[in-house]
């Protein structure tokens, strides 16, 4: 019997509430799951969950159990932290989380060619546009767009989001160019989801910055792929970093306007938590990320 692993599987279904989801967290079927409980129990001879139709719940023995199996899995992940501090060559497994557009198109391609020099390391990158606990879902650095907001994490300065506003060549032909902000009015603009809607696109010159939010946003998304895929068929102006749309607008498909009103760089940062104990693959991958551009 793995007493670890039996561990490990009962404060994942206590943390999770559910089989199912442990299950899914873990790696194994709610079947194994069950063995695992089940295995546990009868070696301490005595029941630790108390499961009904519609919920289950800890029993005192549970409660005991949990405290103590999740300090000695606390106790364990330092000990393995300790021994990794002791390597001098990055190894192990790195779990990062990045925004979906920046992610894929930028940080994707960035993370394989680290891995190209870092043979012994392993990433599982997890792109997602909320932003993620650090602690409580296990990642090790997390890519964040715009303010951090958390004075616990260290945070370091990469390339900043260069914006640019475009149209394809036969929107423009068909609707006309705009040449001020008040024009986004009379056009059909390509919409993310996670813009403040009373803020709108902050546009700026240099005597001012102004919010011209698109009141005729007929085409709204939560992916930038999809916002960009729209603009190549001639949909609306899109608002989008300029490195996601580089290839485009040097080939021609989309057409920079309203140069001289593009918004602020948006700024970019690695987060990660503080850690007394340096750990080498997280030092070889910050010292990557923050070396090398974008683009």
């Amino acid at each position: 019997m793995d007493k670890l692993r039996n561990i490990e599987v009962f404060v994942s279904v206590v943390e999770t509430r559910n089989f199912s989801t442990a299950a899914e967290k873990l790696g194994i079927s709610a079947v194994m799951v069950g063995k695992h409980i089940q295995q546990l129990e009868k070696h301490l001879n005595a029941r630790l969950l108390q499961r009904t139709t519609r919920r289950q719940s800890l029993t005192d023995a549970g409660e005991v159990f949990y405290e103590n199996g999740k300090r000695v899995l606390d106790q364990m992940k330092f000990t393995e932290s300790a021994m990794e501090s002791l390597q001098s060559v990055p190894t192990g497994l790195l779990r990062v989380s990045a925004p979906v557009s920046l992610g894929s198109s930028v940080i994707a391609p960035m993370l394989a060619r680290y891995l190209q020099t870092h043979p012994k390391v392993n990433v599982e990158l997890i792109l997602s546009n909320a932003r993620v606990d650090l602690i409580g879902e296990g990642f090790d650095a997390a890519i964040r767009i715009g303010e951090i907001g958390d004075d616990r994490l260290v945070a370091k300065p990469m390339k900043s989001y260069e914006m640019v506003i475009c149209a394809s060549p036969g929107y423009l032909q068909q609707f006309g160019t705009p040449a001020t902000p008040e024009d986004l009015k009379t056009h059909p603009c390509l919409v993310h989801t996670v813009w403040n809607q009373s803020e709108g696109w902050h546009l700026a010159n240099a005597e001012r910055t102004t919010s011209a939010w698109p009141v005729n946003s007929r085409y709204v998304s939560n992916d930038g792929h999809a916002l960009r895929a729209a603009a190549l068929e001639g949909t609306g102006l899109l608002l989008q970093p300029k490195v996601l749309l580089a290839e485009d607008i040097a080939s021609g498909k989309l057409i920079p306007v309203l140069e001289s009103f593009i918004p602020k760089p948006r700024v970019v940062h690695l987060v990660y938590l503080p850690d007394f104990r340096p750990r080498a693959k997280l030092t070889s991958l910050i010292n990557f990320m923050t070396e090398n551009d974008f683009y």
